[in-house]
């Protein structure tokens, strides 16, 4: 599958120390101060999508190899997944699809779609926004365009 050639790429070790600074100091005061404990996750605070699944959709995520990162799969086709992650801040579904872009080629495309978890999820999301436009999502599209 194309996106597991993708994922395969994604290697955190290679991006800049900024890009790989940030999501550490999240994930080590996540673990502090409980943000990412079991009762604030999926199935925990939040259902997860996969649970929404149509049954074939469902039967395919079920075969899917775990994460190795905080995201779980909800789904994986040829060409598009969808992921998420559940904490104390927010809900949030990574969708990374192949689009045809009309000349024959195809186009990598991604959408972060972030539900945040009451007003200090709303703040946190409103602190961390500039450094997730500027610095973390330009990272991962340029090591996505290279793969």
């Amino acid at each position: 599958m194309i996106l597991d050639a993708l994922k395969k790429s994604y290697d955190t070790r290679k991006q800049p120390a900024m890009t790989r600074f940030l999501p550490a100091v999240h994930w080590k005061l996540g673990g502090l101060l409980g943000w990412d404990g079991p009762r604030a996750g999926l199935d925990g605070r939040v259902a997860s999508l996969h649970d929404r699944l149509p049954s074939d959709l469902a039967r395919a995520a079920d075969r899917m190899a775990p994460s190795t990162d905080p995201f779980v799969e909800v789904f994986q086709l040829d060409n598009e997944a969808a992921r998420e992650l559940a904490n104390k801040t927010c809900h949030a579904i990574m969708h990374l699809g192949w689009v045809s872009t009309g000349d024959g080629g195809f186009e990598l495309r991604m959408a972060a779609l972030v539900k945040p978890n009451g007003l200090f999820g709303r703040l946190y999301m409103a602190f961390i926004a500039p450094f997730r436009c500027l610095l973390i999502y330009p990272a991962l599209t340029r090591q996505w365009e290279r793969a």
